[in-house]
């Protein structure tokens, strides 16, 4: 049977969902033309064509939905001259009727087993059970995993690409890679570190940093006239005081401004004589000019050289490689600036005193540091360089790394805990799962079995004996059922033989398809299938059927009531739908309920229309009790329709004073002055052969003012015309007096 129903996104159902809910044997659903009934009978009988809606079938089990509507009514009677045959069994052969039963309760047995498993495995509306137990596992350790991608997305975001809004295919990927991830586990600083260009912006290739040029600095450091003492001529006679003194570069300096004194000694201010002028000549000769050229040639090549190894690691620091260690070449740069700086002074000291021996400082270690930085920041942009080649088997590459790294660490335990508690679970899911296939295996041979031996003993006979039984009996002598030439098939005749089908009236034809319905749900129109458990669903049956037949179709429906109490029959739950008030109280009366408190095999409901959209109410008793008393429970409510209103105030005053006689309404409606006269008219309009259309333009547009005037005038009919205390009753209690007062159905 069906446990429960939603409805969603289906004609009038356009609000919030409408849900049937805590359904029994006993269904019984009260509610206006229009109002919703047909498109809940609809979902019953076929619920694929309505997607958003949800029937739940208890233990799983989806038995045959049978249902009488306008649908059924149209597809069986007016679109075929014949009514298919209704086969069942016949009683004659008592041993097949005795396998089918055996058959039919082995049947049961397995359909008993397959709703046990069914609950066991997913709960009594689908979702309980042992499915509902790993779908929380999996949850949790969705929620787990999908934490992880949140803590790193910031700087990991790259291998998670395609996942960042999907939690649940985040999930799937960590198990993915769990059984294929074969990447070598890096710690989380290296794998951000790597990111940081894997993962950033597309990357550009970069430029090596040039190796320094420092050879001929350092050749300068060990020139030989640095170790020379540069003086003049050792056999000239001023040489050997000029020897005695130590004063070569003081002469030398001297001698400039002789030179230019013509001839007089700038010391002593005394005139010399040529031989002496000859012998400073001679002194400073050839070899001593040579050793000053040498000395000046250094110093300027070194200060140039110098110059430009400085120059060189200058462009170096500006260009500021991202790979290089700047501030440590900064570093050596200074110390370099103060090598040069105090050598550049010894030269020069060496320039002015050529007999002195002077040592340079060497720049050898400063220049190996300044290469071994360059090469190591060039290792790293080949590395670089050799990444941008291959960026993507280097993303690849970290991606997997990523993954393992979450796998071994971040995720360990959680992963062992998911093992731990979902194997257990899946190994009795999969265990139940598959013990239900082989039961639903078992049952369709079952089924095939069924039907094979109900093709030996089906007949359709019996329903045009049935079916023309009760026409006779209820006084329908004017048509019956019979035979085609077929012998499958059923239609009306009259008694002259001559077709009735389209000279039936419409009450004929809505009991003849009725009484069609009643039998087919004892048989099947195939040869087999009569035996099949289903569910029943009768929308509206009544509709055009006088007092007599509406009690007769009524007990029928009971009868089949008793077949289910008694579990004698096939039929495991019925829905009763109509807007009929006099049908609705027939059917659902049960002398053994007490009071109006709602028995545990039904249940009540009423689905209203209210601004356009349908929606169900549950109640805990029998909501309708009498037509009048409806009518003014919808005067109560504060959600009352706008649309129907005034033709509800006009039934209760019709009903009203109809039976207490001798009222006359233009007496009433004269005690009204201007409009509210023409709207006393209005709901007084049933006296004129019951017609609704006077003073329509008063109500064109309906809102809420038109309806509270109404509702006003509606009050003042009953005072005026004495009768408040029955207004002033009804209005608190709808049902108090509605019991006492009988009244045409709605």
């Amino acid at each position: 049977m069906i446990d429960s129903i939603e409805i969603n996104s289906a004609a009038s159902f356009t609000g919030a969902p409408g849900y049937l809910s805590g359904l029994s044997k006993f269904n019984f659903i009260y509610g206006s033309n229009g109002s919703g009934k047909t498109t809940i009978s609809r979902v019953i009988a076929e619920e694929k064509a309505f997607p958003a809606c949800n029937v739940v079938w208890n233990g799983g089990t989806k038995l045959q939905a049978m249902v009488y509507n306008r649908d059924f009514v149209e597809k069986n009677f007016n679109q075929s001259a014949e009514l298919k045959g209704i086969f069942t069994l016949g009683q004659q052969n008592i041993d097949t009727l005795n396998k089918i039963a055996t058959a039919k309760a082995e049947l049961d047995d397995l359909n008993g087993e397959i709703a046990k498993l069914n609950l066991a495995l997913q709960g009594q509306d689908g979702t309980g059970g042992k499915k509902a137990e790993l779908e929380s596992i999996e949850e949790s350790f969705k929620e787990k995993c999908w934490s992880q991608k949140q803590k790193h997305d910031a700087k990991l975001a790259g291998a998670f690409e395609g996942l960042r809004n999907n939690a649940g295919k985040f999930k799937a990927r960590i198990l993915q890679e769990r059984s294929s991830n074969a990447a070598t586990l890096e710690s989380l600083t290296q794998l951000e570190k790597k990111a940081e260009t894997v993962f950033g912006p597309a990357p550009a290739t970069e430029a090596e940093i040039p190796a320094i040029e420092a050879k001929l600095v350092i050749a300068h450091e060990a020139s030989p006239i640095l170790k020379t003492r540069v003086i003049g001529k050792g056999d000239v006679d001023i040489a050997a005081m000029i020897m005695k003194l130590g004063n070569s570069d003081w002469v030398k300096v001297g001698r400039v401004f002789y030179d230019s004194n013509e001839m007089i000694c700038p010391f002593c201010q005394q005139d010399t004589n040529d031989n002496f002028a000859q012998s400073l000549s001679e002194y400073f000769d050839e070899s001593f000019v040579a050793g000053s050229k040498a000395i000046d040639d250094l110093v300027t090549n070194y200060a140039s050289d110098a110059a430009r190894l400085q120059q060189q690691i200058t462009q170096i620091i500006f260009t500021s490689s991202r790979f290089l260690n700047v501030e440590k070449l900064k570093a050596e740069k200074s110390l370099l600036d103060s090598i040069v700086t105090i050598n550049v002074q010894r030269l020069t000291t060496k320039k002015k005193e050529p007999s002195q021996i002077v040592e340079l400082d060497s720049i050898r270690n400063v220049v190996s540091s300044v290469k071994t930085l360059i090469e190591a920041a060039n290792t790293q942009i080949a590395d670089h360089n050799k990444m941008v080649e291959n960026l993507s088997s280097e993303r690849l590459t970290l991606t997997a790394q990523v993954w393992r790294y979450l796998l071994d660490v971040e995720l360990k335990v959680v992963l062992e805990e998911y093992d731990a508690t979902s194997d257990a679970i899946k190994k009795a899911i999969n265990g139940m799962t598959k013990k239900v296939s082989t039961l639903m295996a078992e049952k369709g041979n079952k089924v095939m079995e069924i039907r094979s031996l109900e093709k030996n003993t089906t007949s359709i006979q019996p329903t045009i004996d049935g079916i023309n039984a009760i026409l006779s009996s209820f006084g329908f002598r004017g048509f019956m059922l019979a035979k085609t030439v077929n012998g499958t098939s059923y239609k009306l005749v009259r008694p002259d033989g001559a077709d009735a089908k389209e000279t039936l009236s419409e009450g004929e034809r809505t009991f003849v398809t009725f009484l069609y319905f009643y039998h087919l749900l004892k048989g099947s129109d195939t040869e087999s299938g009569m035996t099949t458990d289903r569910v029943v669903v009768f929308d509206d049956p009544v509709s055009s059927l006088d007092s007599d037949i509406l009690f007769i179709v009524g007990s029928l429906i009971k009868g089949l009531f008793d077949e289910i109490r008694n579990s004698t029959g096939h039929i495991k739950q019925i829905f009763v739908l109509t807007h009929n008030v006099y049908f609705y109280k027939e059917v659902t009366f049960n002398p053994i309920r007490r009071g109006n408190v709602t028995m545990n095999e039904e249940t009540f409901w009423i689905v209203r229309k209210v601004d356009l959209q349908s929606k169900l109410e549950k109640h805990d008793s029998n909501p309708i009790s009498t037509s009048y008393g409806l009518l003014w429970a919808e005067v109560q409510r504060e959600d009352r329709s706008k649309l129907t209103i005034q033709n509800t105030l006009r039934r209760i005053l019709e009903n009203y004073f109809k039976i207490l006689g001798g009222v006359d309404p233009d007496s009433i409606c004269a005690m009204f002055e201007g409009k509210e006269k023409l709207i006393c008219k209005s709901l007084f309009s049933w006296v004129n052969d019951g017609s609704h259309y006077a003073h329509d333009d008063l109500y064109v547009s309906i809102d809420n003012s038109i309806v509270d005037m109404y509702l006003k005038v509606f009050k003042a009919i009953f005072e005026k015309s004495g009768h408040l205390a029955h207004y002033s009753m009804m209005m608190g209690d709808a049902s108090t007096e509605g019991e006492s007062i009988e009244a045409g159905h709605v």
